[in-house]
């Protein structure tokens, strides 16, 4: 079994390219190693090869024409995630593509039929996948503890600008595109394995200074599965916690930091009965309930928590293991914001 670190190629050193994959990368260095880059500035290229003695390029064919690079990262803009990542494929390369996957769902099913026809490994990175308190909400939704669970509400939501590349949707911006997988990727894995059937949209440009949205709502729901709220928004001044979960036995709320929950346990409960005749002095039913609270708090930090995503990623590779994020798995995301763009389209984009 061949256990040398796999080769890794990254197209793109920025925000994500160099500050996530990089940084976690070389934390991993007994399973990978950085050998090339590919960005189109000076600056980046340099520091890289400073940092880990790699080659590097201003043409992405020169990186995958590279017989050392046996992975590549492709951390370029949205729009050119699914003919880079389709390329790697071609030329015989794994590929960990960023998220969005790509920014059309025939895209995303290109990219899975190269992946077919060419036997290499693509995964996407939703990283947020490994992180502790999403796998912490999944445990206890899992337990039954909470009993059925009727709606989860999600928000990642604050008030600013943004005036950057993402925000033009000529590039893939927006925040259905760029925040959004992250939780329509949490908020699916928690709905089930089913495409929903109903489904609400709304999309909004606020504070953005591109022509692409920043406002997000999306409303799901299917049969046999709990109503999801997600709402994603750059002009929301007092933002709510992150998760918002109710159940027919209790519920939870909570961030990253911290979640808490509470639930009932039905042997507890007083017994009850139906009862149409007037109620003493006119008075609303009022039960007395014995709750039950837990709070928790990560042991780990995220940066942590994601080096699972690149230790699981290793052992498909080299030990021939299931892959752990399969694009399979992420096309229903990409179903879903297609479907969203479907339902809201924005005003023709800035030329």
């Amino acid at each position: 079994m061949n256990q040398e670190p796999i080769r890794v190629g990254i197209a793109g050193l920025g925000r994500s390219g160099w500050s996530i994959h990089a940084g976690l990368l070389s934390t991993l260095e007994e399973q990978y190693r950085v050998t090339a880059v590919v960005d189109a500035d000076e600056g980046r290229r340099q520091e890289a090869v400073e940092r880990f003695d790699c080659m590097a390029y201003t043409d992405y064919d020169e990186l995958l024409n590279d017989p050392g690079v046996e992975l590549v990262v492709v951390a370029l803009p949205s729009h050119l995630h699914a003919s880079a990542s389709i390329a790697a494929l071609e030329k015989g390369k794994h590929v960990v593509c960023e998220k969005p996957m790509a920014t059309s769902l025939e895209d995303a099913d290109r990219m899975i039929q190269a992946a077919a026809d060419t036997g290499r490994v693509l995964t996407i990175f939703q990283q947020r996948r490994y992180q502790p308190e999403f796998i912490k909400v999944r445990e206890i939704l899992s337990s039954g503890l909470l009993g059925r669970i009727v709606q989860i509400r999600v928000a990642a939501s604050g008030f600013s600008r943004r005036w950057d590349w993402q925000t033009l949707q000529k590039f893939g911006g927006g925040s259905l595109n760029n925040t959004g997988p992250h939780f329509l990727d949490q908020a699916l894995q928690l709905y089930g394995p089913d495409y929903p059937d109903t489904i609400f949209c709304h999309l909004d440009r606020t504070l953005t200074l591109g022509d692409a949205d920043d406002f997000v709502k999306i409303v799901f729901k299917g049969p046999n599965a709990p109503v999801v709220d997600i709402e994603i928004s750059s002009c929301d001044a007092y933002p709510p916690e992150t998760w918002h979960i109710q159940g027919t036995l209790g519920g939870l709320t909570g961030t990253p930091r911290e979640l808490r929950w509470r639930w009932v346990v039905p042997e507890e409960m007083p017994p009850r009965e139906l009862d149409t005749r007037p109620t003493p002095d006119r008075s609303y039913n009022r039960d007395q309930l014995t709750w039950h609270e837990e709070t928790w708090t990560p042991p780990v930090d995220t940066r942590t928590a994601f080096q699972g995503f690149y230790r699981d990623l290793y052992a498909t590779i080299r030990e021939g293991k299931p892959l752990a994020i399969t694009p399979e798995s992420v096309r229903r995301v990409m179903w879903l914001q297609e479907e969203c763009h479907r339902l809201c389209p924005l005003p023709q984009e800035i030329e």
